[in-house]
């Protein structure tokens, strides 16, 4: 694809701005915003990753990884922000994950420990992992706020917090997971996931993208149960204070 041809599919850019113009949908800005950053960030972090592929330094590939960790943690943690402390286990939650997935994959000699594979697949990891947190997240401080007579009711009676706050927990951990498990039973019926098609599009074997893709597919079932587990089991402790009292966190 030349650069002529990806202006040229900028319409379907314009599409959804006429619509948006013509129902009065108020979304011209955002659109806009998101197709110049999503356009300039694509194109610095598609040179950044030839010069670190081509240069397949451990440091650089530590850097990038390092880079997306932050990001996805920053970008999650809004969602916690009732949570004390909720910056560094939303960040626990994605190293644990990143390096439990990467050793098994270049321990097992599943990939070879190439830049190209390991920034590719963390990616996908760290970013799953990163949404996951994010509905997680959600969901538990929803039950907690919407469920606080019902914790209180239990500690009172003689509960922990951890039998106070148990189905909540649980409820909240499924949400997460469920979004992941239900897509990948329609997949290859309903969709063909997009590292797949990017495969088949470059020319690769469709057998061989079928494989790389069930791989990343059993990668992101580990991504959504440890994501959501770790996180809710490093949070709902800080929601109690020392007497067994729910309370509100800070956010950090």
């Amino acid at each position: 694809m030349t650069y002529t041809t990806l202006a040229i599919t900028l319409i379907f850019v314009l599409i959804p701005l006429i619509l948006s113009k013509t129902l009065k949908l108020g979304l011209e800005k955002d659109t806009l915003i998101a197709t110049i950053r999503s356009i300039i960030q694509l194109l610095i972090i598609g040179y950044v990753l030839k010069f670190v592929f081509e240069s397949d330094s451990l440091i650089y590939i530590f850097l990038m990884v390092t880079l997306m960790i932050v990001t996805a943690t920053l970008n999650a943690r809004k969602k916690g922000a009732a949570i004390k402390g909720i910056t560094w286990k939303v960040a626990v939650a994605l190293i644990f994950v990143e390096i439990l997935t990467q050793s098994i994959l270049i321990g097992l000699n599943i990939t070879p420990p190439k830049a190209q594979y390991i920034i590719s697949i963390s990616g996908m990891v760290i970013g799953n992992s990163m949404v996951l947190a994010i509905l997680f997240l959600n969901r538990f401080t929803a039950e907690v706020e919407g469920h606080r007579d019902e914790t209180e009711l239990i500690l009172s009676l003689g509960g922990t917090p951890k039998q106070a706050i148990h189905s909540q927990l649980i409820n909240s951990i499924k949400a997460s997971m469920i979004p992941t498990i239900e897509s990948q039973k329609t997949v290859g019926l309903v969709q063909l996931p997009g590292m797949m098609s990017g495969q088949i599009i470059a020319g690769a074997d469709p057998i061989q993208a079928v494989q790389f893709q069930l791989l990343i597919l059993f990668l992101l079932l580990t991504t959504a149960a440890v994501t959501s587990i770790i996180l809710g089991f490093l949070s709902y402790p800080t929601l109690f204070n020392e007497r067994m009292q729910i309370v509100r966190g800070e956010s950090g």
